[in-house]
């Protein structure tokens, strides 16, 4: 597989990371430059630790998950988003919101975000691949366009306040839902 080739597909499975990153700052929460490095870190660490693991499983894998695997993004996606819109609507609401940056909720949008690279994997497997320089360009890619994602959502978020919390979870749900469709279609 040539460069340009490879390029292509590490910014296109980039691309779910920097929609997620932009739903993630635009949260009304404080960020700080650990937030910005827990985000891309994690992102570029599962879309090229997914890929890696595809291509070791093979065609092995791809069976059993291929039938599936956009549901379980959608749910993940959907569960997150949800959150965020629930916390951007709630009036009570103290204007810290839960950080998504952290725990559970930072692993279920990298499990989300890269299932596609997992599935980017498997093909790889198929072809002849220097798969450090995938793996690699796979992840410089998804921490770059992190954060660019972040940063452009924490300016949004601090121009619109509580409106791009609510606007950046019905970003990841339409996301999970693009998934779905790409997938059935």
């Amino acid at each position: 597989m040539d460069f340009i080739t490879l390029l292509i597909i590490s910014i296109s499975l980039a691309m779910d990371c920097f929609a997620v990153s932009l739903g993630v700052g635009s949260g009304y929460y404080e960020k700080n430059i650990r937030t910005y490095f827990r985000v891309s870190y994690h992102f570029g660490l599962f879309q090229g630790g997914m890929a890696f693991i595809g291509w070791l499983a093979g065609q092995t894998i791809v069976e059993y998950i291929s039938t599936v695997d956009h549901w379980i993004a959608f749910v993940l996606l959907a569960f997150v988003g949800g959150r965020m819109i629930r916390e951007g609507l709630d009036a009570n609401h103290d204007g810290c919101g839960r950080d998504p940056s952290r725990g559970k909720m930072l692993v279920v949008l990298c499990v989300a975000t890269s299932i596609d690279a997992l599935a980017v994997g498997i093909s790889m497997a198929m072809v002849t691949v220097n798969i450090s320089s995938a793996i690699l360009m796979i992840g410089i890619a998804s921490v770059l366009l992190s954060i660019l994602g972040l940063s452009l959502g924490n300016q949004l978020g601090k121009r619109f306040g509580k409106g791009m919390e609510v606007l950046g979870g019905a970003l990841l749900v339409g996301i999970g839902i693009r998934i779905v469709i790409t997938h059935l279609m």
